[in-house]
């Protein structure tokens, strides 16, 4: 099997600690034992017997820190030697404690009136190795978050730091609370460490981590950007948009940005660059393209899961509004693509460099039955879990099918038998270890995002914040969304999209649904679609750093063309928000015509912002599209209607002046 140090994790990274150095041959044996239990156990979870909250997430927990602690050494990147095999078989033994004590001290906790000492003390040190696993596996920034809220805790005047209390502004003064309290609040219950974030990533973002690493190990990565080629790669800046429609289905078996950059990009910026692309352009058109997998259904990486708890609405609800806003975000991307090539004079590729699609299909067609399998179920109802479970008994099923049909076809012998059972247990192996480490960076970012909601639920910090949130706005909702823009590219530099997300709506969910009225699942949206900035906004922009990477130009110039092709992540949520009907739904009427909307202001923006669609655009013509974009979210049925004809009229010249000078060859 390949080591662990010699892939690319795909998993929801933030700002990442160095990668730990070569593991002995030990360790790596070790972290994939544990990494397969992990995987089987979370398996027999899912389709065979349903664990109760209190046994499952303790249990994966432990699980999830004794990988962390063997994957990322505290020597970082020297040999760890004995007396780092010291520390960390001491980390590692309280992974297994975190794992063992509540499972086991079930009843005995449940039943007593007040904490136990040895319960507070293994609340301790689960809380200190959170900590701790946070800070190797995604690092430091969380950390110190999740440190200050439980200084934040204690500081009261009957805390444990009542001194701190003086230097709190009145507004975030509160009792203070004591050690074993805290304790308490973060492991002996269901509002902290074991709360609804780590929940989700014990059961349904991991089977479908899981279910992408089997993907991943049987090839459908390859599949779908063979197919993005053969689809696309005719066209101007076919590679590009090759880039935007791959990083879509690797979306939909990846839960990150950077994953799906590294993936995808590694093909598609070369391509780019050859094919007259500069490459700060080629870099950013694929960190754009491939922010868009983190919104992409069915899996959305962990957002679709959260935001389903978090709101109580079905998660197929969830998809299924999703459709058409990461339509109209893949939509923008590929016009300003299209339109980057038209000003380019770009053409396509050779039909000799692309595949055939029917060749593609041929070769690779059983890849999309688990993906029709995992639809089918949840249109049918069933829970996300059971879902994920049997899709990843479709992917072995087709996998081990095409094997055996192409073992038969090359002429079966029992050697070649041999070579194929031993070849087939090797990637299933590989895949069950895949998934386990593709799981730590979330399921730690979880379990730290655990202590906040804790803090924040026994502080009653939410509300605190939400009542500063509307005395800055003045209860302005456009300077009060301005400011959930700002905190999540804040939150961004330094923490993973799912953290971000969930510090986000926990602090200012309560202000955007009591007090400005967005519904709920629409505030839940928009803070999932903003809390994706940082990995395009400069001066943190981490899918653009990493296509960067791999085009070798300069990463800042990279983020801002990153930026530049992904404002549809800005402007989405926007439309969710004063044109609810494209979430909510509605009469018929109303649902089309905000969707009509919709798609004739991004498509008025890409072509302001560019200077080009159809011919080059005057000044004044960006300048009076720019206003009928902004006239289309005015919250008035015939302001909108005037942008609409304004934008129309704006597109409608253009068109009629590119006739004029000469037919543009289609993309």
């Amino acid at each position: 099997m390949t080591s662990p140090e010699e892939r690319p994790a795909a998993t929801e990274p933030g700002p990442q600690p160095e990668a730990p150095q070569i593991q002995p041959k030990l360790a790596l044996r070790v972290i994939a034992v544990v990494g397969i239990a992990l995987s089987l156990f979370q398996l027999y979870a899912a389709g065979v017997q349903p664990l109760g909250l209190f046994f499952q997430r303790p249990i994966h927990l432990g699980f999830i820190l004794v990988l962390c602690f063997l994957i990322y050494p505290v020597t970082r990147d020297r040999p760890r030697g004995t007396l780092g095999w010291a520390v960390d078989g001491l980390l590692i033994l309280g992974g297994v404690l975190v794992g063992f004590w509540v499972p086991a001290n079930i009843d005995a906790i449940a039943n007593a009136i007040f904490p136990r000492t040895q319960d507070v003390a293994v609340g301790i040190v689960t809380t200190l190795l959170v900590l701790e696993a946070s800070r190797r596996a995604i690092g430091p920034t969380i950390t110190v978050i999740g440190a200050v809220f439980i200084v934040y805790a204690f500081a009261g005047n009957r805390g444990e730091l009542p001194f701190l209390a003086d230097w709190m502004p009145g507004i975030l003064n509160h009792r203070g609370y004591s050690l074993e309290r805290l304790a308490s609040q973060l492991t002996l219950g269901a509002e902290g460490i074991y709360g609804i974030p780590l929940g989700v990533a014990a059961t349904f973002i991991f089977i479908f981590v899981l279910f992408g690493a089997f993907l991943e190990v049987t090839g459908a990565g390859k599949f779908f950007i063979d197919l993005a080629y053969a689809t696309t790669g005719r066209q101007r800046g076919g590679p590009a948009k090759a880039a935007v429609i791959a990083s879509a289905g690797m979306g939909s078996i990846s839960g990150s940005a950077i994953a799906n950059v590294v993936t995808t990009g590694a093909f598609t910026i070369p391509l780019m660059k050859k094919l007259g692309y500069r490459p700060a352009q080629a870099g950013g058109i694929e960190a754009a393209a491939s922010t868009g997998g983190q919104i992409m259904p069915p899996l959305m990486g962990a957002g679709a899961f959260l935001i389903s708890e978090f709101t109580r609405t079905p998660y197929v609800d969830i998809v299924l509004v999703s459709i058409f806003p990461a339509f109209l975000y893949f939509g923008t991307v590929y016009l300003l693509v299209h339109i980057a090539a038209v000003k380019r004079g770009l053409e396509g590729l050779p039909d000799e460099e692309l595949p055939k699609v029917r060749t593609v299909l041929a070769e690779g067609w059983h890849f999309l039955l688990p993906l029709g399998v995992l639809v089918w179920l949840l249109v049918a109802g069933y829970s996300p879990m059971r879902v994920g479970f049997y899709a990843i008994v479709a992917v072995v099923a087709s996998a081990v099918l095409r094997a055996l049909f192409t073992f038969a076809q090359t002429g079966p012998t029992a050697a070649g038998a041999v070579a194929l059972a031993r070849t087939g247990v090797a990637k299933l192996l590989e895949a069950l270890e895949l998934g386990a480490r593709n799981a730590v960076a979330v399921s730690v970012a979880c379990a730290l995002a655990g202590i906040i909601v804790g803090v924040v639920g026994l502080t009653g910090l939410g509300l605190k914040f939400s009542a500063m949130m509307i005395a800055f706005s003045g209860g302005n909702l456009l300077l009060a969304l301005l400011l959930v823009v700002i905190a999540s590219l804040i939150l961004g530099m330094g923490l993973p999209v799912t953290a971000a997300y969930i510090v986000l709506i926990i602090l200012i969910g309560p202000a955007l649904t009591e007090e400005f009225g967005i519904p709920l699942l629409i505030a839940h949206l928009v803070v999932f679609w903003w809390s994706q900035d940082s990995n395009v906004t400069p001066p943190v922009a981490l899918a653009g750093f990493a296509g960067a990477a791999i085009a070798k130009s300069p990463p800042m110039e990279t983020s801002v063309q990153a930026w530049k092709f992904a404002k549809g992540l800005y402007l989405v949520p926007l439309f969710m928000v004063f044109n609810e009907p494209i979430i909510t739904g509605g009469p018929l009427p109303l649902v089309l015509w905000n969707g009509l909307l919709a798609i004739l202001a991004l498509t008025a923006f890409a072509a302001a912002l560019e200077g080009h669609l159809f011919a080059p655009m005057r000044l004044w013509a960006r300048l009076l599209a720019a206003v009928g974009v902004v006239a289309v979210f005015w919250p008035s049925l015939p302001i909108e209607a005037v942008g609409a004809a304004v934008i129309a009229l704006v597109l409608g010249l253009n068109a009629a002046a590119a006739r004029r000078e000469g037919p543009v060859a289609a993309g």
